[in-house]
C-alpha cells in the first residue's frame, strides 16, 4: 500500500510529541497566569465603578474590545451584585466615549434580563456566544446565487449550448440545502474543537486588527484547503464525503453548490494547524468563508482562458480540468483560490484545446436522490470491507485511494464512448419540481436565519421537513412510484399544519398567505393525481 499524506502526519506527530506536551505545559501555566492578572483588574475596575456613572469605556478601547475581560468584568459584577455599574456602558456608547460597541451594548442588556433571572447556564451562553453571534453569511449569498444560476442557464441557451439539465441542477441544489441543514447541527462541534486545540495549543496569538495578518490567514487557510481537497481525492473515507461534489456531469454555477453533508466527520482536522499556529476562531470562520465562496465563479463553461490569471489563481478553465473524467484530468489541480499550490506540489494540469472535458465520476450515480449521493459511496466501501479478508485489508479498505491498493496505472477513459445520465420525465414534472424547489427556498432562508435561536428539537423537525421535500421531489424526477405519493402526504401535511397552526416556527403569517398556501397545495396534489399516467410511462 502506497505511503499517503496521513500516514506522514501520524509520523509527525508521534516524533514531535515530547516537544509538544513540554510546549503544552508551558503554555498552560502562561495563560494561567494571564487570566489572574486580568480577573483582578476586571475585579478592581467593577468596584470602582459599581455605583458610578461610568463605562468600560472609560479603560480605553483595548480593554472594552477584549471578549475575555469583558466576560470577567460581567461575571464580577454579577458576584459582587454591582449590576448598577452595566448601563454604564450604554451610556458610554450614547456619549461616545471610546471602546464601547454596538455588539456591546446588546450584550448588556442580555445580560441585565439573564442576571435578573439568576441562570448560570444562560448567562454562561451569553458571555461566550451571544456577543460574538454573526448573521449567517449564507443567507445573504443565496438569492446571488440563484439569480446567476438563471442568468447563465439563460446565456448557455442563447447561445445553443447544453450547459443545464434541469433534475441535475434541482439535484444539485438539493444537495446544498442537505449540506446547509447538516452543518447548521455539525458546526457547533467542528468549532468547538479548533476552539479548544486554539486555547490549549495555540503558539501565539494573532490580532484581528492588523490587515496583513487577515492576508496571510487567507492564504494558510487555502494551503491548509489544499491539502484537505488533495486527501479527499486521495483516501477512500475522504472522497466518500466529496465524491458528492463531483457526480454531477454537467458543469455550471449549480454544480457549485452540490456539496457534501458529510464534510464535518473529518475534514475539520485538516484546519486544525491553524489553530496551532494562533488563528482566532472569528478569522478562521471569515477567511473560510472567503475562501468558500470565491470558488462559486469557477464552475462555468461560459468564461474561457483568463491569461496570466491562470498561472495564479483558480480559475474557470483550471477547475473544468478538475473536475474532468479524462484521463489527464484525474487528481489534478486541487487549490481554492491559488493555483500556485498545485504547480508548488506537481498537481497542477492545463486545460487542452483538442479534448472535449467529461464531467462526472468514473462510476455514474445514476440518481436524483440527495440521500443517495451522499452515502452510494460509503455503501460501496462497507460492502468492500466486509468481504476483505482480515482486519488489515478490512481497514485498509477505507484508507486505501480510491484507484485500489496498488499503484497500478488507472483504467483508460473514452470521452466519445460516455453518455450523460438522464431519466425521460415530462417537462411538466420537471418544471414542476423546479417550482416546488424556488417555494422551498424561503423555507430554507428562515430556517437558517432562526436555527441558532430554538431548541434543538425543533430545529430537527424544521431540517426534517426540508430534508423530506428534497427527497420527494428527487423521487418525483426519477418517475419512482412512491414518488407521487410522497409529494402529496407532504404537501397535504405542510399545508395544513402552516394554515391551521398560529405560527410556523415563529413565523406568524397573516391569515391571506396561510389560505393561499393551503389552497395550492390542494391544487398541487390535484395536478399530481391527474398526472398519474404520465408518471407511469417515465422510462430509464
Amino acid at each position: 500500500m502506497r505511503l499517503n499524506f496521513l500516514s506522514v502526519q501520524l509520523a509527525l506527530v508521534l516524533f514531535m510529541k515530547g516537544d509538544l506536551v513540554l510546549l503544552h505545559q508551558r503554555q498552560k501555566v502562561a495563560r494561567r497566569e494571564a487570566g489572574q492578572r486580568r480577573l483582578c483588574k476586571a475585579r478592581v475596575l467593577a468596584q470602582e465603578i459599581g455605583g458610578a456613572d461610568v463605562g468600560v469605556g472609560e479603560v480605553g478601547p483595548a480593554a472594552a474590545r477584549d471578549a475575555d475581560f469583558l466576560g470577567d468584568f460581567f461575571a464580577v459584577v454579577q458576584q459582587q451584585n454591582l449590576q448598577t455599574a452595566l448601563p454604564g456602558l450604554a451610556r458610554a456608547k450614547q456619549a461616545g466615549r471610546p471602546g464601547a460597541h454596538d455588539h456591546d451594548i446588546k450584550t448588556v442588556h442580555g445580560l441585565q434580563c439573564r442576571l435578573a433571572a439568576n441562570d448560570d447556564s444562560t448567562r454562561q451562553e451569553v458571555l461566550h456566544y451571544e456577543r460574538d453571534k454573526p448573521m449567517n453569511p449564507i443567507l445573504f449569498a443565496i438569492p446571488v446565487f440563484l439569480l446567476t444560476i438563471v442568468l447563465e442557464a439563460w446565456w448557455a441557451r442563447r447561445r445553443g449550448l447544453a450547459v443545464y439539465d434541469i433534475p441535475d441542477a434541482v439535484t444539485s441544489l438539493h444537495h446544498g440545502v442537505l449540506s446547509q441543514l447538516t452543518g447548521a447541527f455539525t458546526k457547533v462541534a467542528t468549532l468547538g474543537i479548533y476552539i479548544a486545540v486554539y486555547d490549549t495549543y495555540r503558539l501565539t496569538e494573532w490580532s484581528m486588527g492588523n490587515a496583513w495578518l487577515w492576508v496571510l490567514a487567507l492564504i494558510l487557510y487555502d494551503l491548509c484547503y489544499y491539502w484537505a481537497h488533495r486527501m479527499g481525492h486521495e483516501v477512500n473515507i475522504l472522497w466518500a464525503s466529496h465524491v458528492v461534489h463531483h457526480s454531477s456531469e454537467y458543469y455550471n454555477l449549480s454544480t457549485a453548490l452540490r456539496q457534501t453533508s458529510t464534510g464535518a466527520l473529518l475534514g475539520w482536522a485538516f484546519y486544525l494547524p491553524l489553530a496551532v499556529l494562533g488563528i482566532p476562531w472569528q478569522m478562521l470562520v471569515i477567511v473560510g468563508l472567503i475562501d468558500l465562496l470565491y470558488q462559486y465563479w469557477v464552475h462555468t463553461e461560459l468564461i474561457g482562458r483568463l491569461g496570466v490569471l491562470d498561472r495564479i489563481l483558480v480559475t474557470p478553465s483550471n477547475h473544468r480540468v478538475h473536475h474532468g473524467q479524462n484521463d489527464y484530468c484525474i487528481d489534478k489541480n486541487y487549490g481554492g483560490i491559488l493555483i500556485l499550490w498545485d504547480r508548488l506540489f506537481g498537481t497542477f494540469e492545463d486545460e487542452r484545446d483538442g479534448e472535449k472535458i467529461v464531467y462526472g465520476i468514473r462510476k455514474p450515480l445514476k440518481s436524483y436522490s440527495p440521500i443517495w449521493g451522499n452515502l452510494h459511496y460509503y455503501a460501496d466501501l462497507w460492502r468492500e470491507s466486509v468481504a476483505a479478508q482480515g482486519w488489515r485489508a478490512k481497514v485498509g479498505v477505507w484508507v486505501a485511494p480510491p484507484g485500489g491498493w496498488t499503484d497500478e496505472p488507472i483504467a483508460h477513459f473514452e470521452p466519445a464512448t460516455f453518455q450523460r445520465y438522464t431519466r425521460q420525465t415530462p417537462a411538466a414534472m420537471r418544471w414542476y419540481v423546479a417550482l416546488q424547489y424556488a417555494l422551498l427556498v424561503p423555507l430554507v432562508v428562515h430556517f437558517l436565519g432562526i436555527v441558532k435561536d430554538i431548541p434543538t428539537a425543533d430545529a430537527l423537525v424544521y431540517a426534517g421537513v426540508i430534508a423530506f421535500t428534497a427527497v420527494a421531489l428527487g423521487a418525483l424526477l426519477e418517475g419512482l412510484p412512491w414518488g407521487r405519493w410522497l409529494e402529496m402526504l407532504r404537501l397535504l401535511a405542510v399545508g395544513a399544519v402552516f394554515a391551521l397552526l398560529p405560527d410556523w416556527f415563529g413565523f406568524q403569517a397573516p391569515v391571506a398567505l396561510r389560505a393561499a398556501v393551503l389552497v395550492f397545495a390542494v391544487a398541487s396534489v390535484v395536478w399530481l393525481l391527474r398526472r398519474r399516467t404520465a408518471l407511469g410511462q417515465v422510462a430509464a
